[in-house]
């Protein structure tokens, strides 16, 4: 840390994510933003600018190696395209810094466990970007079933649907010809994370079924499993972007004793209910990065490096979601066979 007891914050990617992170870090007080990187000087220059920084007070990079030997940098957020997401944590954690990476955090098996590997030997503070979990409604639904008021957990569903063209994500006009990965990878990832941690249990296996529906696209932008879990239970997880309509992240779990729809929750604790409770919050249903909860995640990853502890979020617990992930995809590309999911360790 700083002399002044910050800790120093790097921010490697300077892409539309990056501003979130940015803006996230400014508003806590425990760091301080020292280094931004990115393709060129230049545009590192211009995201510091974008959120009120003086490109001249902090360092700017066109290289990660470069950047993670300033011993100033403590920690960083990695905010790169995906298929660079392994690479740059591995330079990361043999570098001896704290990392926040961006979802999906590795596009292979291989790059996965490699990035397991080196942030477990390094012994780093580590936590991917399943902003989600911070989201106030998954937050009520994850403590509500903690307490008991579903009893035993029987089946989880999580969706997300996004036409990001419809939704007005920036850049996006006929995203789907130029979609470099499939609905699950792009953003059904978190449907899949949620899916484990409100079961709190891993995937053991999948069956998935897909298509690409009246549109042209490379990967398939319509996609759909049945998840089998360790503690013996099911869900289903979807992954939709070729649908046009606003944008919809659907939350389902049902238990023994109760049961929850989105923000709309029944149990047998609540005597003399009849019908469904109703809790005001803040729900997931925007695909925009500027509506997601980044304070949440950024505060958490800090809390974390402070404490000296690991996060729940870590790399180690994200490799069920993306073996699973993979797993999606290999099924539905081979008609829905069930493929079993190693557990993490």
């Amino acid at each position: 840390m700083s002399a002044n007891g910050k800790i120093g914050i790097a921010i490697w990617g300077a892409g539309t994510v990056s501003s979130a992170h940015l803006r996230a870090y400014q508003k806590n007080a425990a760091c301080q933003v020292v280094a931004i990187g990115s393709r060129t000087t230049a545009g590192a220059a211009a995201k510091a600018r974008e959120v009120g920084l003086d490109p001249n007070s902090i360092d700017l990079y066109d290289s990660i190696a470069d950047l993670t030997q300033n011993p100033a940098v403590d920690a960083l957020s990695i905010c790169t395209p995906p298929q660079h997401h392994a690479r740059n944590a591995i330079a990361a954690a043999e570098a001896g810094k704290h990392l926040l990476v961006e979802k999906p955090i590795a596009m292979t098996l291989e790059e996965l466990q490699a990035m397991d590997a080196a942030v477990t030997k390094a012994g780093v503070v580590s936590v991917c970007g399943f902003v989600l979990r911070y989201n106030p409604m998954v937050e009520t639904a994850y403590a509500l079933a903690r307490a008991g008021l579903f009893g035993d957990l029987l089946y989880v569903q999580t969706d997300y649907w996004h036409n990001q063209e419809q939704s007005g994500y920036p850049g996006s006009e006929d995203h789907l010809a130029h979609l470099d990965m499939s609905a699950m990878m792009i953003g059904g990832c978190h449907a899949v994370d949620l899916a484990r941690y409100l079961m709190d249990s891993d995937i053991v296996a999948v069956s998935a079924v897909e298509t690409n529906g009246d549109v042209a696209a490379p990967f398939p932008p319509m996609q759909a499993a049945v998840v089998r879990f360790a503690n013996g239970r099911i869900g289903k997880v979807s992954a939709c972007v070729a649908q046009w309509m606003p944008y919809q992240f659907n939350v389902d779990l049902l238990g023994t004793d109760g049961g929850l729809r989105d923000n709309r929750f029944f149990s047998r604790t609540l005597v003399g209910a009849t019908d469904w409770a109703t809790f005001p919050t803040i729900t997931p249903n925007s695909g925009l990065v500027s509506h997601h909860p980044f304070d949440g995640e950024i505060n958490h990853f800090l809390a974390c490096i402070r404490s000296g502890t690991q996060s729940h979020a870590n790399v180690h617990d994200a490799v069920n979601t993306h073996q699973a992930l993979f797993a999606i995809n290999d099924s539905g590309a081979a008609g829905g066979i069930s493929i079993s999911v190693p557990v993490s360790a």
